[in-house]
């Protein structure tokens, strides 16, 4: 299970959900810091309504 907060883009490209968008979550996360839910994956320029189903690979870590 990867961290959506510590992940490179490499790594949430593996996800085949997420393929494709591991650049944009990785800047998203640097330009507005930390995620606190998977549900703000659908904040990301083209993500909306895609990451549905990523709950089974990835996690938010608290810190």
């Amino acid at each position: 299970m990867l961290d959506l907060n510590t992940a490179t883009d490499e790594e949430l490209d593996g996800i085949d959900a997420l393929k494709g968008h591991g650049f944009e979550i990785v800047r998203y996360r640097e330009e507005r810091g930390r995620f606190t839910s998977l549900r703000q994956l659908d904040e990301v320029p083209g993500l909306s309504g895609k990451a549905d189903g990523v709950d089974a690979a990835l996690t938010v870590s608290d810190c």
